[in-house]
C-alpha cells in the first residue's frame, strides 16, 4: 500500500478526494491548531520535538527542510538547534496553516507537498516531518522525495503518533483523541471543523500502516541506519540516514523549486 492508510470514507468519498479534503480541513482549522496541539500532546510537545531532532543528529549549522511544517512547530525547534533561522525551510500544502505559522525572522515557508518538495536535489543536511505522515497520499513518493532532497550522509527524522498495541492503552488513547479532544475543541474554538479535525486525527492513527511497513518503505527508498524509538507507547520517532557513498547529484534548476543556503 502506497498510502499510509485506506480511504476514510466518513470524511471523503474516495482516495482521489483525500488531498483536497485534508488541505481544506487544515486551512479552516489553522487558527486553532497550536492550542489544540498543545493539549493533544499533553504539554510535552516542545521538549519532545527538540530532543527527537537532536537524537536524530540535528546540529548547529545544518540546513533543514521541515516537510508538512503546518504552523511551524517543528521548524521553530529546528531553527533553535541550528542557531540560524535562515538555514531552515518549512514546506506545507496548506496555505492556511502557513499563514498562521509563528516562525522566527528568516525562516522560509513554501507551499508544497511531501510528494513534490520545492527544493533542489541534495539541498539539505537534515529533513524532518512532524506528525504529518498520516496525512500524505503516497508513502513511496514521499520517501523517494525525502531521499532526493537530503544530501549524501544527511539525516532524516519523522515524528508520528502510533496506536498502542495493548487494548487498554489503545482504548484510552481513543477515548482521549476521539472523545475528549473533540469536546475541548468545540469549547475552545468557534470553528465547527475543529472537533472534526480531532476525530480525524484519531481515525488516521487507528488506520495507519504499522511501524514495520513505514520502516520498510524508508529502506526501499534507499535510507539506511533506520531506527524507531517510542515515548509513552504513542509517540514514534523514525530516524534514518542517506548513504554517504552515493555520488552527490548535480543540483537541478527545477521550475518552482528552491535551493537552500549552505
Amino acid at each position: 500500500m502506497s498510502a499510509p492508510h485506506a480511504p476514510l470514507r466518513n470524511y471523503y468519498k474516495n482516495d482521489s478526494d483525500r488531498e483536497t479534503w485534508v488541505r481544506e480541513l487544515f486551512d479552516r482549522t489553522a487558527g486553532d491548531y497550536d492550542r489544540l496541539e498543545a493539549i493533544l500532546g499533553l504539554g510535552m510537545g516542545w521538549r519532545y520535538r527538540r530532543r527527537a531532532l537532536k537524537d536524530a543528529g540535528l546540529r548547529a549549522g545544518m540546513t533543514v527542510l521541515d516537510i508538512g511544517t503546518g504552523t511551524g512547530l517543528l521548524a521553530r525547534a529546528a531553527a533553535e538547534i541550528v542557531g540560524d533561522p535562515t538555514q531552515v525551510t518549512g514546506v506545507d500544502p496548506s496555505g492556511g496553516m502557513l499563514a498562521h505559522a509563528r516562525v522566527p525572522v528568516g525562516l522560509q515557508l513554501r507551499v508544497g507537498s511531501a510528494e513534490k518538495i520545492p527544493a533542489d536535489d541534495a539541498a539539505a543536511d537534515f529533513v524532518c516531518m512532524g506528525y504529518a505522515l498520516r496525512h500524505i497520499g503516497d508513502l513511496t513518493a514521499a520517501f523517494t522525495e525525502f531521499f532526493r532532497v537530503v544530501r549524501p550522509g544527511g539525516r532524516l527524522c519523522v515524528l508520528e503518533m502510533t496506536a498502542p498495541e495493548g487494548r487498554p492503552a489503545r482504548a484510552l488513547l481513543k477515548a482521549w483523541m476521539h472523545g475528549v479532544m473533540p469536546c475541548i475543541a468545540s469549547i475552545l474554538s468557534g470553528r465547527s471543523d475543529a472537533p472534526t479535525l480531532m476525530r480525524y486525527h484519531w481515525d488516521t492513527v487507528a488506520a495507519c500502516v504499522p511501524p514495520e511497513l513505514i520502516q520498510d518503505a524508508l529502506r526501499e527508498a534507499g535510507f539506511i541506519d533506520i531506527e524507531r524509538s517510542t515515548e509513552l507507547a504513542v509517540f514514534s520517532a523514525y530516524r534514518a540516514r542517506r548513504p554517504d557513498w552515493i555520488d552527490r547529484p548535480k543540483p537541478q534548476d527545477r521550475s518552482g523549486r528552491i535551493a537552500l543556503p549552505g
